[in-house]
């Protein structure tokens, strides 16, 4: 197949790329890529016939230009970025670099916050409204999310833990002018749909990164203000397969307060590193006698192993709360000496 300039795909284009390049630099290049991606590059690369040589000059340059915009990226970020090209390329050409690298990337807003201490970014932050606080928290990484709701005062933990799990989309002139707050010197580079954040998950990322004094003081607010949603985080917050998180001294206390039948129907469809670890902390016996018993059970349905094993999280989150077990966590409460 001849490839030509007029609707040529993204996956033409590396196809072509990696052509150019040669046999030795694409192995590398594949070490990097799924099988997926693989397959699809590859069959990609079977279909061109014939290359244009002018085509095939216009891809390399792309390709180089976007090596650049990436490396002003690592050096100074988009802005810095962005300037470079204007010089070297023209404010026209170097947008259509940004655009398309910006798209690549998948950059979200608040990247620059990323990056930046938790304690800087509260000083920033903690006189602002809980919605806009809510909007950052959502952005950042759990672990920092989690420091910066720890700091706050009680009575706000809890108002902004519940802004980012009823979170919706959040439009770009709003992001900008947050964005704005954060930093002045960086210029927006959110894309001009609606960017989603926040959600049940995020804020449950954030919790499980807190301490469990804080996670507890703002889910018992939240009973009081919104008992379903509540309800529903807590069952987020710890699935089954976390249980190789725990250590032996609690996956055995564990084993020992959970019914038999759940935990057989629990390891049915569970990991093989979740098997491992719950089997290697059950005398020798009774792991081949669990064994038997997963083997001799037949087909079981989905429904049957998922209301199981929300069984057995409930039994890890009563021994936390009692304080029979210990889930590791963010924060210093959970440091064993």
């Amino acid at each position: 197949m001849a490839v030509s300039k007029k609707g040529i795909t993204g996956r033409q284009k590396a196809a072509i790329l990696l052509i150019s390049l040669g046999p030795d630099v694409s192995a590398q290049v594949y070490k990097h890529l799924s099988e997926e991606e693989i397959e699809k590059l590859t069959l990609e690369i079977a279909n061109v016939r014939k290359v244009d040589s002018e085509l095939k000059e216009e891809i390399l340059e792309q390709f180089h230009s976007l090596v650049l915009a990436q490396d002003y990226i690592a050096q100074g970020g988009i802005g810095y970025a962005k300037s470079i090209l204007e010089k070297a390329l023209g404010e026209e050409n170097a947008m259509g670099i940004i655009n398309r690298l910006t798209s690549n990337l998948q950059v979200r807003p608040f990247d620059f916050a990323r990056k930046a201490d938790p304690s800087q970014i509260l000083n920033f932050i903690q006189n602002e409204h809980p919605q806009t606080i809510a909007l950052i928290l959502s952005y950042l990484e759990s672990e920092q999310s989690g420091q910066i709701l720890s700091a706050l005062p009680q009575e706000v933990q809890a108002d902004v833990a519940k802004r980012i799990a009823v979170m919706d989309s959040t439009s770009p002139e709003i992001i900008n002018e947050v964005e704005a707050i954060l930093e002045q010197k960086l210029s927006s580079t959110v894309t001009q749909d609606y960017t989603e954040a926040g959600g049940i998950e995020s804020v449950v990322e954030v919790l499980n990164s807190v301490d469990r004094s804080t996670e507890r003081t703002i889910l018992d607010a939240l009973e009081i203000q919104d008992p379903e949603l509540a309800e529903e985080i807590k069952k987020r917050m710890f699935v089954f397969e976390d249980i190789v998180t725990l250590d032996n001294r609690s996956i055995q206390r564990v084993i020992r307060d959970v019914e038999n039948e759940d935990l057989q129907l629990s390891l049915k469809v569970a990991s093989e590193e979740v098997k491992e670890i719950i089997f290697s902390n059950m005398s020798q016996r009774m792991a081949e006698a669990f064994k038997d018993e997963m083997e001799f059970m037949g087909p079981v349905r989905l429904k049957d192993v998922e209301e199981a094993q929300t069984r057995i999280v409930s039994v890890i989150r009563t021994l936390e709360e009692a304080g029979e077990i210990v889930i590791a966590r963010g924060g210093g409460d959970d440091i064993i000496v």
